[in-house]
């Protein structure tokens, strides 16, 4: 049998080699062994090609014969001359087989599994699996001629070098597999280490290895997933297959939040992030059914992602049935969390106006309030701005996370024109019924009607006026509805990006957040956070009954408002004189407790011109904080060298910063010194690059010399983050024992000249 080796390889050798690199790398080869479980005829079989190697290579005369041949062959006539080479008593009887391209060797078939063995170490996978699997197959062949298909197995287990084979091929799967991985063909590696984990099977060998893979191909599970469901659409099956592998990852957590081991490696959080990576490989309908199913398990997360999915569908697809059933989940939701804001958007897309403009008013979303009451400025309520952002909220927050939405733009003018969406508004019960299904949930009883905000006037309850019809608004929300009481509610309020809060007692998993832009909704994170401060909480407005009219005046509805218009006058004179009252007898008494003081415990003149200290002003000059240095008269002290050396790495930290504020080099530096970083500032700025430091100083001593300079050794620790183009590249963590050389300049300590005594690096 011929295998295409040669003696440089087999031992990992240039053809220049000298004696002694031969000699090293025969004994580096000898000393490595292969994985235990290989039998000894294989470590022998590989170590006898190895010697045999070493033989012909390490006499001089046949050294000198084998490299004419090599040479011939690497630089013949036509590029691929072919050559063999007779490895111990072996004839070279294969030699000018047209199907050689590279050097080959002679071996007997007890020495097949040490080549392959050799083979595999030199990364040739391909070449093992194909020279492994003509073997097997030819053995199977002759072991089935011989004694029967039912006995191939106990024949070939009699054969000593079988089973080392099929571990090699075993293996050769295994590497293969995990070098396609880390290429990132994740299907064609589960593919590599399947084939191999069959074999072994089949075979009834090497338990612990089929283990081995078996753990690969776990791991590998949510790669394949990703990349199946990433596909186009045509492909179905394969769309398919990577839906099953993740129902089945479900199943073995016990859901998205769930705690059971799928052996992924993946921990909640990376499983989290997993799921919203996945979420953008998925279509609307998909999602639905997937999240939905999940939700039942219970699972908190899975409800969350339901919503979205449900409010997506039912808008696009114009089926608000949908859209009812995102707002009753989300009623299950507002039992632990603020998730007002989104019951707001379902009562809006179900034409439950009203109801949207009280719900909205409870949540805590100060960044979305604020957005809405902006666009709502010339509008008795909040309608037009709700409208508004959830335009906005549909296409930048909803959308993008399904495959088949994410360039669809989001009309509510549209959806409400759609035929079937009006039939179904209009079939839908009142809102007292809807809303005393808030009152359940929100376990508040809803008795007071909201106060009327600056910008409505105040109203009747009981002859309400007419709101204007807004152009720019939806027809079917323009449509008035019967007046139904309205209703508030004081109902526990935590931000709805928390559907997984790790606080969260019953759910104890990390959170989803949800910040909004003023000018447009961010996106969702799974493991993101809402950093921006909320402004004061608004007050919740409400307005006053009227009082019933009396018997004395007029009776109607002007009568009762000019009624109650009178009251409400009579009492703020009450309180404005009762507050008048009030200050006069405080003044009265601090001024008389004053005289009593002064007549008994009288207090001490002070003599001549008084300090004149203020509250808004210091008694001292304080310099500012970027204030030059200014040196005291004499030597420079340590203290003072320790502020110049700060000074001068606050300046660096400044100058190659994200700012490069280069100009402040002048400040601190001078002559080459100043040339140089100035170079340095100038450079990384023009490859949009930068640095952020950490400085820790210590000074050694200070020494005067002759020529007027001083001379200051300090230990500094400096940890750099290196960025490029925003990404961070790389960090290093220093210290160094520096020399700085300062000078007085102009009255201020600058550095002349500065040198790294020695230095201790690490990078991560």
């Amino acid at each position: 049998m011929r295998i295409p080796l040669d003696y440089y390889r087999i031992l990992g050798l240039p053809l220049a080699a000298s004696d002694e690199q031969l000699r090293q790398s025969y004994s580096d080869r000898i000393v490595q062994l292969p994985r235990r479980e290989y039998s000894q005829a294989a470590i022998s079989s590989r170590k006898q090609l190895i010697e045999e190697a070493y033989v012909v290579l390490s006499n001089p005369k046949e050294r000198s014969s084998y490299n004419e041949l090599y040479l011939a062959h690497a630089y013949g006539p036509d590029g691929n001359a072919n050559a063999t080479v007779a490895v111990g008593n072996h004839t070279d009887s294969n030699k000018g087989d047209p199907d050689t391209q590279s050097l080959s060797i002679d071996i007997s078939q007890q020495e097949l599994v040490g080549a392959l063995l050799i083979l595999q170490e030199l990364g040739e996978y391909e070449l093992v699996l194909k020279l492994g699997h003509n073997y097997l197959t030819n053995q199977s062949s002759v072991a089935a001629a011989k004694v029967g298909n039912h006995l191939v197995s106990d024949e070939l287990s009699e054969s000593s070098e079988y089973p080392d084979i099929v571990l090699t091929v075993a293996l050769a799967c295994l590497e293969l597999g995990r070098e396609q991985w880390q290429q990132g063909h994740h299907e064609n590696a589960a593919i590599s280490l399947e084939t191999g984990q069959e074999l072994l099977s089949r075979e009834g060998l090497f338990a612990s290895v089929q283990a081995e893979m078996q753990a690969d191909l776990y791991k590998l599970r949510p790669y394949r997933i990703l990349e199946l469901l990433a596909l186009p659409e045509e492909k179905a099956a394969e769309r398919r297959q990577g839906l099953a592998f993740l129902h089945n990852i479900l199943s073995d957590r016990g859901g998205i939040d769930g705690t059971g081991n799928d052996y992924s490696g993946l921990n909640i959080d990376d499983f989290l992030r997993f799921i919203q990576q996945l979420r953008h490989h998925l279509t609307v309908a998909e999602q639905h059914k997937l999240f939905e199913a999940e939700s039942k398990r219970p699972s908190a997360v899975a409800n969350y992602l339901a919503v979205y999915a449900s409010l997506a569908r039912g808008f696009t697809q114009r089926q608000p049935a949908l859209i009812r059933q995102a707002k009753q989940m989300l009623m299950g939701l507002g039992k632990r969390q603020d998730v007002h804001l989104e019951q707001s958007l379902c009562a809006l897309l179900l034409g439950q106006t009203e109801e949207a403009t009280r719900v909205l008013e409870l949540s805590q979303e100060y960044e979305a309030l604020a957005f809405i009451r902006e666009r709502s400025l010339d509008s008795p309520d909040l309608l037009p701005g709700l409208c508004l952002y959830a335009e906005q909220w549909l296409q930048n927050e909803v959308f993008p996370h399904f495959r088949d939405l994410a360039q669809q733009p989001a009309s509510l003018k549209d959806y409400f024109a759609t035929p079937q969406v009006q039939a179904y508004l209009e079939a839908l019960p009142t809102e007292a019924e809807t809303t005393n299904d808030w009152a359940v949930i929100n376990g508040r009883s809803f008795s007071q009607p909201p106060r009327p905000s600056n910008h409505s006037p105040v109203v009747d309850p009981k002859f309400p006026q007419e709101r204007k019809l807004d152009p720019d608004l939806p027809e079917t929300l323009n449509y008035k509805r019967p007046q139904q009481p309205n209703f508030a509610s004081n109902n526990r309020n935590i931000p709805l990006g928390n559907v997984a809060n790790g606080a969260n007692p019953e759910t104890n998993v990390p959170s989803f957040s949800r910040t909004v832009d003023t000018a447009r909704p961010t996106n969702h994170n799974l493991n993101g956070t809402a950093n921006a401060t909320p402004p004061r909480k608004v007050k919740k407005r409400r307005r006053r009954k009227a009082k019933p009219a009396n018997s004395r005046g007029a009776s109607g509805p002007r009568a009762n408002f000019a009624h109650t218009l009178e009251g409400k006058t009579r009492l703020v004179w009450t309180v404005f004189a009762s507050l008048a009252g009030i200050l006069v007898f405080w003044l009265i008494v601090s001024t008389t407790f004053g005289w009593v003081r002064n007549i008994f415990d009288p207090t001490p003149v002070l003599q001549g011109e008084q300090l004149a200290v203020q509250l808004n002003e210091p008694p001292l000059a304080i310099p500012e904080p970027n204030s030059k240095l200014l040196p005291p008269e004499g030597s420079l002290t340590e203290e003072m060298a320790q502020k110049v050396i700060q000074t001068w790495l606050s300046t660096k930290a400044s100058a190659l910063g994200p700012s490069h504020d280069i100009g402040s080099l002048q400040d601190i530096l001078t002559g080459a010194t100043l040339a140089q970083w100035r170079l340095i500032a100038q450079q990384e700025r023009s490859q949009n690059r930068y640095r952020t430091y950490n400085h820790t100083v210590n000074v050694e001593y200070v020494n005067q010399n002759p020529d007027q300079s001083v001379v200051a050794v300090a230990r500094v620790r400096e940890v750099t983050q290196f960025y490029e183009r925003g990404q961070i590249n790389n960090i290093t963590d220093e210290t160094l024992r520096v020399r700085y050389s300062l000078i007085r300049q102009a009255d201020v300590w600058r550095i002349q000249n500065m040198s790294v005594i020695n230095q201790v690096s690490m990078n991560f």
